[in-house]
């Protein structure tokens, strides 16, 4: 795939434990299936995911009937940008890996906030 970070370069992998990613390929990658546009590699915060939960997308409990573990703080995971952009207006906003960030994020997120919650910008700015 020739798919592109919010710095422009090649997007980097997220996760490969827990597999992340729309296509579960570890990437942030998306494409005209993933309404939710699964983009933003963000690193998890019990405060996130307890936001999550309220907003009825609980990521924290198991579910193996779907071969989902369940996320815990300091996981990193593929976040749709519309309940990024919803968790930094509620103060909750998780970490984010520039990096691994797909750039079809910018179409929802500016590229000012992701930097402000970024835990790769030193190496990349």
């Amino acid at each position: 795939m020739d798919a592109r970070n919010v710095l422009g370069g090649p997007l980097a992998p997220c996760s490969f434990r827990p597999k992340t990613g729309f296509f579960r390929d570890g990437c942030c990658n998306t494409g005209p299936e993933d309404r939710g546009r699964h983009v933003v590699c963000a690193q998890m915060t019990r405060a996130f995911l307890a936001f999550s939960k309220a907003r009825g997308n609980d990521l924290s409990t198991p579910a193996p009937a779907h071969g989902f573990a369940g996320l815990e703080p300091g996981d990193r995971w593929c976040l749709c940008a519309a309940r990024w952009q919803e968790a930094l207006q509620a103060g909750v906003a998780p970490a984010v890996v520039l990096a691994a960030t797909h750039e079809a994020a910018l179409e929802v997120v500016r590229l000012e906030d992701l930097f402000a919650h970024a835990v790769d910008r030193a190496a990349d700015a």
